[in-house]
């Protein structure tokens, strides 16, 4: 019999190789999701497994109230914020959590990182924002559960949109990114890392260094996502 969820389970195996390679996780941290909207179930790494052990049959199958649906291995314990998330943002469809170094640093420090240079601009134009700590009844509560609505009213009280700004810092915590796909999803934590580093060097170098002007930001988003962007080939 055919398997409904290989699909999933595929491209989410291979969205979660990438991690390690990209020095994005050590030993177990992380996770990455994707999902098939028409299905309503997607497919994430289980639970402290080593990356070297993985498989596309070991990604556990479910649902966006959070129930397993298929897999022998428990989910990530992240599972739930994911579900959350997917249920809320209809137009994602992959997600990634890592504590990459610099991006948690930032995190752990509760300051959203300024738009310091153009790296940063040719992917989003504010400043990437830090979630407020979880409130003490939060997190004697369904803790992952309320991470989602932890990082979806931090978005909505910034009046940012999800399908602009596609990551975010949790704060005391570690990041959390998506995207139309998986691999957007991880390509964008990638990205964070990035320029979280480059923030992290910048401050160091001067720290008094300016935010970004507005001409710069403007120029560089634009001729990569702009309606009339030149960048990359057609």
């Amino acid at each position: 019999m055919a398997n409904p969820y290989k699909h999933i389970q595929e491209e989410a195996y291979e969205a979660n190789m990438l991690l390690p390679k990209l020095n994005l996780v050590i030993f177990t941290f992380g996770n990455v999701s994707a999902a098939d909207r028409n299905l309503g179930l997607f497919a994430i790494k289980p639970s402290g497994v080593e990356y070297e052990k993985l498989s596309p049959a070991k990604m556990v199958i479910v649902d966006f109230d959070g129930n397993v649906v298929k897999g022998k291995l428990r989910p990530s314990s992240d599972t739930k914020t994911h579900a959350v998330l997917y249920k809320h943002w209809e137009k994602i469809n992959g997600i990634a959590h890592t504590h990459s170094l610099y991006a948690t640093a930032w995190a752990q420090s509760l300051r959203d990182i300024p738009i310091y240079g153009t790296t940063h601009a040719d992917h989003n134009t504010f400043d990437i924002p830090c979630a407020a700590p979880m409130s003490d009844e939060m997190i004697k509560g369904d803790y992952e559960y309320e991470t989602g609505f932890q990082i979806m009213d931090c978005l909505k009280e910034k009046k940012m949109n999800y399908e602009e700004m596609e990551m975010i810092l949790v704060g005391n915590h570690a990041p959390f990114t998506w995207g139309k796909t998986a691999h957007k999803a991880v390509y964008n934590s990638a990205v964070l890392e990035a320029i979280a580093h480059m923030a992290f060097v910048t401050e160091q170098v001067n720290p008094s260094s300016a935010r970004l002007k507005e001409a710069l930001i403007k120029k560089h988003f634009e001729r990569k996502h702009g309606k009339d962007s030149y960048y990359g080939q057609e």
